[in-house]
C-alpha cells in the first residue's frame, strides 16, 4: 500500500467518523442519555492479508471510541461493532457466486457469512436502554472468526 492508500482509508474511516460525531455532539449532549455506535472490522483483531489500510484506520476508530466513552460518560455511551464479511452491496464483488459464498463461509467457525440483519439487530440493542450499562466495548459479529479456532 502507498501512503496515499493509507491516507484515503484514514480519511474515510477515521476522519469520517470524527466529522459525524462532531456534527451530532450537540444533539447527543442535549439528550442527556445518548448512545453512539461506530463500525470497525474483524481485521483489527485478526491479522489478514490485504487489510493493512482498513485495519489501521478501524483500529484508530476503536481507540477513538474507547477514549470518547471515557470522556463522554456518563451522558453518552460509545460502542463499536466489528463485523466480518457481511452480505451487503459493498461486499457483492466478494460474494457474487455460489463458489465465492461457500469459500467465504468456510473461513468462519459458524460456516456462514454475516447478514445485515445480524448487525442491525445489535445496533438497535446498543442504541436502546437495554444496553445502558455498556460503553467502550468492541463487539465482534464475525461468526467466531476473531476468537474461535476450529479444525476442519
Amino acid at each position: 500500500m502507498t501512503a496515499e492508500d493509507f491516507q484515503r482509508e484514514l480519511q474515510v474511516n477515521l476522519f469520517g467518523a470524527i466529522a459525524a460525531l462532531q456534527s451530532a455532539l450537540p444533539a447527543l449532549k442535549a439528550s442527556g442519555h445518548a448512545s453512539v455506535v461506530l463500525f470497525s472490522t474483524v481485521a483489527v483483531a485478526q491479522g489478514m492479508p490485504m487489510h493493512a489500510g482498513i485495519a489501521a484506520a478501524k483500529g484508530a476508530v476503536e481507540g477513538l471510541a474507547r477514549s470518547l466513552a471515557a470522556e463522554w460518560a456518563p451522558a453518552i455511551r460509545v460502542n463499536v461493532i466489528a463485523p466480518s464479511l457481511t452480505d451487503t452491496t459493498l461486499a457483492a464483488p466478494l460474494l457474487n457466486s455460489d463458489l465465492k459464498k461457500e469459500a467465504a463461509a468456510k473461513r468462519h467457525p459458524l460456516q456462514q457469512v454475516g447478514r445485515s440483519e445480524d448487525l442491525s439487530a445489535l445496533v438497535c440493542h446498543l442504541l436502546s436502554g437495554h444496553a445502558r450499562f455498556m460503553t467502550g466495548q468492541v463487539l465482534h459479529v464475525d461468526g467466531g472468526l476473531s476468537s474461535v479456532r476450529t479444525f476442519a
